[in-house]
């Protein structure tokens, strides 16, 4: 009898360690519940930022020839158009032309897909909290040239203006002028105002 208790009572310890192991797994898991969100949520962030830095790397083009399929995206992308400029930049095949009186550039990536379009404006086509901003905090600068970026948002390639990268957006890009300095500010759709760069 006092062995069938002994057996019993091991047989209970033994049981109680093993289910002990599992239980303190989770208690410690459920002490911070927030480590496991908070690893997920950095997990994500990560990954997007990944994604993020891949696509905002602009792959070179390989050779001086405009692509065949630039041209074949650009008639689907604009229709048949007389009198289009195509040149080979670094990064893009450039189609400039005329649409509406107004003339147009559209930026073809080495994908052949159309990233967007640049076309010349006047400074009152930026948002009016943008033109308040630039006439206070650039009042000493003469306005040159305003520019406006018109994304493609169904690709997601960065674009390159004045020789730096910048985000796919809609923006315009105004061109100020003090003495012999030059400096390009871009203007979002809200008419948030953001140093862009200074021309040489």
């Amino acid at each position: 009898m006092r062995t069938l208790v002994i057996a019993a009572l091991a047989f209970i310890s033994t049981t109680s360690a093993a289910l002990a192991q599992p239980t303190e797994d989770l208690a410690s898991l459920s002490k911070d519940p927030s480590s496991t969100t908070h690893n997920t949520v950095e997990t994500r962030k990560e990954k997007r930022e990944e994604k993020r830095e891949a696509r905002r790397e602009l792959r070179k083009l390989e050779g001086p020839a405009v692509s065949y399929q630039s041209k074949e995206q650009f008639a689907i992308d604009f229709g048949v158009l007389p009198d289009v400029t195509w040149s080979r930049t670094k990064y893009f095949d450039e189609a400039t032309f005329e649409k509406d009186g107004q003339t147009t550039t559209a930026y073809y990536d080495i994908m052949n897909n159309l990233v967007g379009t640049t076309a010349v404006k006047t400074f009152s086509d930026v948002p009016v909290a943008g033109q308040h901003y630039i006439q206070k905090k650039y009042k000493d600068y003469t306005i040159e040239k305003v520019i406006l970026f018109d994304d493609n948002e169904a690709n997601e390639t960065d674009m390159l203006l004045f020789g730096e990268p910048f985000d796919d957006a809609d923006n315009y890009f105004v061109e100020l002028q003090k003495d012999n300095k030059q400096i390009i500010v871009r203007v979002d759709s809200s008419g948030s105002v953001f140093y862009f760069t200074t021309l040489k």
